[in-house]
């Protein structure tokens, strides 16, 4: 989750009308040419010895992981209440989420040689301080072994607020917060039509990505029936905040449409003084009308709205950039593949129009249909036109590999970025989930333990 690097300024200009939020959106259309990519992922933090998740204080910790990037490889230090809580260097960021699993958001960047690079050298820095500390790190989509209560909360204002209200709008809120993983891309559009095609191609897509990066198939220390229950989560976390956005495929989709739907997500909180004033479950149209009961009479600056638009969390988020959200976190080479994946499919026209070819007869109920099964099935999923998961895998990995070659960005050996999407292509041809060759594992050489997880998905 985005972690705000500077306060409110509480003398910015306020919102006067609704027309201010949509063209801040609009101000995110960029030329293909300048069309960047920003790759992000978490990952578990765990103490090696008795595999105990990392608390947030003490010798051997989150923040002395922090401290060490700090100290020992120049980046800046993010402090809120006192707590050193994240850190910025040359446009990317190291922040925590609310169990103390590790993000590395990046910065946007040029090409997929470059996001693994970045993501290569992150790990490396990581290594360097977890090792003589006796850390570890896991790419899991959910936490295998550690029960809610054995799992640390990160002194951040905004989690109390966000952990309370979960327990009103869903079973499983608080496990999202707190034990699940994820891997994201970020990209950009040209124009508002650009917009809405990515979005809904995308959209109808991310069980895809959901199947292909399925990684989270325990919870404490046992099967929990799911090959992505990351996934699962989501589909009882916050309905007023989650899903597949339907209405983005009705006539009038766009910018405005976007705007009015987050106006009615109810807020989580907002940021004075240095501190987050619990607003849960209050009204961002109130807020505009200077009618919020926790600030009366006043109203809303536009990082007020940015902050909002950060706590909604559809399948794919829209700020100035799209935000694809559908997939567990995994090893360094599915972090490269996710981001290469996506690139392909959206950053070249012929294969964006391809990919909507494939999708554009889904009906919404279908849609939905295809997100609540592929937590479970995986690439074994019914999909629309009576083929599988797996079927619609091979037909989209082929259309992302040859937007990848069309784009020719070549690293300094001469290859493109087609070569990121071999593990995909090899995941496909076989029909096996990440999370399948888990549980083969587990029911196998692993003696129905998950402890070894530790050792084979650590970085």
């Amino acid at each position: 989750m985005t972690t705000p690097t500077s306060d409110i300024d509480e003398s910015a200009p306020r919102i006067e009308s609704k027309a201010e939020m949509v063209e801040w959106m609009e101000a995110g259309c960029t030329p293909k040419a300048d069309w960047k990519i920003g790759t992000e992922h978490e990952k578990f933090g765990f103490i090696r010895d008795g595999l105990r998740p990392l608390p947030y204080e003490g010798d051997v910790s989150v923040r002395a992981m922090l401290e060490g990037l700090r100290d020992q490889f120049g980046w800046e230090p993010i402090i809120e209440g006192g707590h050193l809580i994240g850190l910025k260097k040359d446009g990317a960021s190291v922040s925590l989420e609310p169990g103390g699993q590790f993000e590395l958001s990046g910065a946007p960047l040029e090409h997929i040689h470059q996001t693994c690079n970045e993501v290569g050298d992150h790990l490396r820095e990581v290594r360097e301080i977890a090792d003589p500390l006796g850390i570890g790190f896991l790419g899991m989509g959910s936490s295998p072994l550690w029960s809610m209560d054995e799992t640390p909360m990160m002194p951040k204002g905004r989690y109390k607020i966000m952990r309370d209200y979960m327990l009103k709008v869903g079973r499983l809120g608080r496990e999202m917060m707190f034990r699940t993983c994820t891997v994201q891309a970020n990209m950009d559009f040209s124009s508002e039509a650009d917009m809405v095609k990515k979005l809904r191609v995308s959209l109808a897509l991310q069980p895809l990505g959901t199947a292909l990066f399925a990684n989270s198939p325990f919870t404490e220390g046992r099967t929990n029936g799911y090959l992505s229950y990351r996934s699962h989560i989501w589909t009882d976390t916050d309905p007023d905040r989650s899903g597949m956005l339907p209405f983005m495929f009705e006539d009038g989709a766009g910018f405005e449409r976007y705007v009015d739907y987050a106006l009615d997500v109810p807020m989580y909180f907002v940021r004075r003084g240095g501190k987050y004033l619990d607003a849960s479950g209050k009204s961002f149209r109130d807020f505009m009308d200077g009618k919020l009961d926790i600030l009366p009479g006043e109203k809303p600056a536009i990082d007020d709205f940015v902050d909002h638009l950060s706590t909604i969390f559809p399948e794919v988020r829209l700020k100035r950039f799209l935000e694809m959200r559908g997939s567990d976190s995994g090893p360094w080479s599915r972090l490269c593949a996710f981001s290469a994946f996506w690139t392909g499919v959206l950053y070249d026209q012929d294969s964006l129009d391809a990919a909507w070819d494939l999708v554009k007869d889904w009906s919404a109920p279908e849609r939905e249909a295809v997100r609540l099964s592929v937590g479970t099935l995986g690439l074994k999923t019914p999909v629309p036109g009576g083929r599988s998961m797996r079927d619609l895998a091979l037909d989209v990995l082929a259309i992302s590999r040859n937007g990848l070659k069309a784009r020719k960005k070549y690293n300094t050996a001469g290859d493109d970025e087609s070569g990121f999407l071999s593990e995909l292509d090899e995941i496909a041809s076989s029909g096996l989930t990440p999370a399948d060759r888990l549980l083969e594992l587990y029911y196998g050489e692993w003696g129905r333990r998950v402890e070894p997880a530790f050792d084979t998905l650590a970085y």
